[in-house]
């Protein structure tokens, strides 16, 4: 019975000492497999996408407003466009798509008209994680392939974003002021 025990004990070291010397042969040819299979897998990384914006702002006749704009950002982008009253803090905004690299909103503001006054226009891209896949692989998963002057970061902590902004007056007479802002004029009624 001891002989026996012996017999079991010394192969289960062998076994062991068996296992031990495989594993690490094994793990360096993995390795070694891996090593050399990555780089042919990996896609290059998309060259930085530096966002540019122009918006054209339209004053209709029943002093609403629609907004139009033009984008480098891929088609699909998903982004809000607000147009909001400084003075009283009332915003009106409409989520929109970016199709052909152009986007159009509106009429915007309440059924009265836009009362005289400075507004600010804001376009917002939304973030990466609720864009469709197409998009998330130009700009990235965290939109870290955003560039320019529009791009900061998610106020959420989701990575980065666009956020292109102007100032505007609305109303019948021209106001004199030294920020840098568009002046619209209501169209005359014509009865």
């Amino acid at each position: 019975m001891i002989v026996l025990l012996t017999a079991c004990s010394g192969s289960k070291e062998e076994q062991q000492d068996a296992e031990n010397s495989s594993d690490p042969a094994e793990s360096t040819g993995n390795q070694a497999a891996n090593a050399s299979g990555e780089p042919e897998a990996e896609e290059p990384e998309p060259s930085p996408l530096t966002v540019t914006m122009e918006t054209t702002i339209g004053l209709r006749t029943d002093r609403r407003v629609t907004v139009s704009g033009e984008t480098n950002l891929p088609d699909d982008t998903q982004v809000n466009v607000m147009v909001e009253r400084e003075q009283s803090g009332v915003r009106w905004r409409e989520r929109t798509q970016v199709e052909d690299g152009r986007f159009h909103v509106g009429p915007l503001g309440p059924g009265s008209g836009l009362p005289d006054g400075v507004y600010r226009l804001s376009v917002a891209s939304m973030e990466a994680s609720v864009q469709s896949s197409q998009v998330r692989q130009r700009i990235g998963p965290e939109g870290e392939y955003l560039a320019g002057e529009w791009v900061t970061q998610s106020r959420h902590g989701l990575g980065q974003v666009v956020e292109y902004s102007r100032r505007i007056v609305i109303g019948s007479e021209s106001r004199r002021t030294r920020d840098d802002v568009d002046v619209l004029t209501y169209p005359s009624d014509a009865s």
